[in-house]
């Protein structure tokens, strides 16, 4: 397990290393002048050339790289060009939203997507298996913003039973969980119902049948947890997307996430806040699938940690 976990970490510092460079070439190459931005229309070239000078985007590409490298080492994220504030300090403050909307809504897409799967193969070519791949095609098809306003009309604005958008309670955090549970469940509704008809037919499953056992044993006992791994590696993934921010249903609900943090930026050409969440966001993916691999091995001891 070690050994495994020493490869993973320098590979994790290799993706993360390249994660950089090509957003920062991809942002040296946006015709955007981030110094034009802050010094605004009317200022004059000789003020624009003197803020050009003093953010350092005046020098070569690769001394840029180089200096953004050297501080990002030491754990200087770099300080934000419109806000003067560290970048560090501006993702933190915007973390705990971005976690606490991502562990809702994973919640939310788990218990959602897992039961329509298992229901739709336990079911399989019937009237239930068919209406619920229904929804969960409508699920994966649905635009976001579409599924936000739609909550929000009927359970905000009709009913009245959760705030309209805001953050700061249990409340708050429903409906923007539901929107993103909804969209995630549809995928791993398909997915729950492939991997379960693929386990219902292994001849460990059969042997099951065969001594008598019960037929929610047999699912819940045998089939769930050899059926599941496949949707462990998809949580790791989807532990780096929502950390990265969904940007439209933090729009619609007000959510003040690093999602919204990183639009705001890409609108002001905040090149230091937009390299922060990037890495941030790659940091997760890399720690989400990490720990899918360690979960999946205790989950199926079959499974070897190379």
């Amino acid at each position: 397990m070690a050994a495994y976990l020493t490869r993973r970490i320098m590979q994790a510092a290799l993706i993360l290393l390249g994660v950089s460079f090509i957003t920062f070439v991809l942002l040296y190459l946006v015709p955007a002048d981030p110094a034009r931005q802050i010094a605004g229309r009317s200022a004059t070239a000789e003020t624009v050339a003197n803020i050009r000078e003093q953010l350092g985007l005046n020098r070569p590409f690769y001394e840029q790289y180089w200096m953004y490298l050297t501080a990002l080492l030491q754990g200087d994220l770099g300080r934000s060009y419109v806000q003067k504030t560290g970048i560090g300090e501006l993702i933190g403050a915007r973390l705990p939203a971005s976690l606490l909307l991502m562990a809702a809504a994973i919640a939310a897409e788990l218990a959602m997507g897992l039961t329509m799967g298992v229901v739709a193969a336990v079911r399989r070519r019937s009237a239930v298996d068919q209406s619920l791949m229904v929804v969960s095609f409508v699920g994966v098809s649905a635009p976001q913003f579409v599924v936000g306003i739609l909550l929000l009309y009927v359970f905000a604005v009709q009913l009245g039973w959760f705030p309209i958008g805001g953050y700061g309670t249990a409340a708050h955090v429903v409906l923007p969980a539901l929107t993103l549970g909804f969209l995630g469940a549809g995928w791993y509704a398909r997915m729950m119902r492939s991997s379960m008809l693929d386990v219902l037919n292994q001849d460990f499953v059969r042997t099951a049948r065969a001594k008598g056992l019960g037929k929610a044993r047999v699912i819940f006992r045998h089939a769930v947890p050899n059926a599941v791994l496949p949707i462990i590696a998809m949580i790791g993934i989807d532990i780096g997307i929502f950390m990265s921010g969904i940007v439209v249903v933090e729009s619609v609900f007000g959510w003040p996430g690093i999602g919204q943090l990183a639009w705001q930026a890409i609108q002001r050409v905040d090149i230091p806040i937009i390299m922060g969440v990037t890495l941030v966001a790659a940091t997760a993916i890399v720690l989400g699938n990490l720990l899918a691999d360690i979960v999946s091995f205790f989950v199926d001891p079959r499974i070897k940690l190379r």
